[in-house]
């Protein structure tokens, strides 16, 4: 799978009561598919994961799932302490059609140096799942370097979502033997599971005029022709930038792609930096990323996933209020967000 572009991690809705609210996940996910980001990233560390039953996650990955445009690279989030429980709902995301699965550092491995096991989990995972994995590394579960060059080897993990710019370029170079054959449009655009399927069923579906006239006289027609035509690309170990502020910095150190948070609440913010810097265009890049910078570092650094949440309420998508324990932000904190983002409106 290709993880070239930018990936969106999608806040997951609540009723006021707090239920989760399918119908708010599917009115976002419909929108950010209309939007040009490449793919989505489903409970993710953002989208509240461990908040959530199991009963709850399964039922977004889902509603996200089936809400999602079929061109659009869809990621999800399936963390578990277990390996059996990792496992078991990768197994259920790919049953969905999803085309990668991120995994985190198990909270019960973070704590101490425990690299030992924290290899054999990814390993295990790995070897098992039916999806490739993206494994993620950021504050709340840091993977060392050393861990990560290591895995990178695994057939079944495809790159990385890091949130240490710092790092990017020599986990770049370590992993430079990494060579993986993934499939692409005519164009270099990554190809979805789904739409694989869709171009298997169109061209599933002729019947021969032998078997609808048993045997008699009938006009010839050709098969329809799957509209989807695909390619080979060569890529290596898959890096995507896991923050909005140096997402730039990311990119020039040897990042492919970026998953900042801040997007949820300005896709369209995030996404012109990364087409600036495709573009090679690097002063308009930079300027980008300067106009970004200040609201994501208060937005997405310092207020989390209210203040993200907050932030889609003020660009047409829905972030409402947050589960318990986690509080929304105050009247003040409103009217900060709302004054940083009066640029950023999509």
């Amino acid at each position: 799978m290709l993880l070239e572009g930018l990936f969106l991690p999608l806040t997951t809705p609540f009723y006021l009561d707090g239920r989760l609210n399918l119908r708010k996940m599917e009115h976002n996910v419909d929108r950010y598919s209309k939007t040009p980001v490449t793919g989505l990233a489903v409970l993710s560390e953002y989208g509240d994961p461990t908040l959530l039953t199991e009963e709850e996650t399964r039922e977004a990955l889902r509603s996200a799932m089936e809400a999602a445009a079929a061109t659009k690279v869809m990621l999800a989030g399936i963390s578990r302490d277990s390996v059996a429980g990792t496992v078991e709902l990768a197994v259920y995301a790919a049953s969905l059609g999803y085309d990668a699965a991120l995994v985190g550092v198990p909270t019960i491995l973070r704590r101490g140096p425990r690299v030992k096991e924290v290899l054999a989990y990814f390993q295990s995972v790995a070897d098992q799942s039916p999806l490739p994995l993206v494994l993620v590394s950021s504050v709340a579960g840091t993977l060392a370097t050393e861990a990560v060059i290591e895995l990178a080897a695994h057939p079944n993990i495809l790159g990385l979502v890091d949130g240490d710019v710092g790092r990017v370029g020599q986990i770049k170079s370590a992993t430079a033997s990494v060579k993986r054959d993934v499939t692409v449009t005519t164009v270099f655009a990554a190809v979805t599971n789904r739409m694989l399927a869709l171009r298997d069923a169109i061209g599933g579906t002729f019947i021969s005029a032998d078997t609808l006239t048993d045997g008699a006289t009938a006009l010839a027609v050709a098969p329809p022709k799957a509209s989807l035509r695909t390619r080979t690309k060569t890529v290596g170990f898959q890096i995507l930038t896991g923050g909005t502020v140096r997402m730039l910095e990311g990119l020039k150190a040897g990042a492919v792609g970026v998953m900042p948070p801040f997007s949820a609440s300005a896709p369209q913010g995030c996404y012109e930096v990364l087409a600036a810097w495709k573009d090679g265009d690097m002063p308009l890049a930079e300027e980008k990323q300067f106009r970004v910078q200040p609201a994501a570092a208060r937005i997405e650094g310092e207020l989390g996933s209210a203040g993200i949440r907050y932030g889609c309420d003020l660009n047409g998508y829905f972030g409402g209020r947050p589960r318990l324990p986690l509080l929304p932000v105050s009247g003040e904190e409103r009217a900060e967000i709302e004054l940083l983002l009066r640029a950023i409106r999509n």
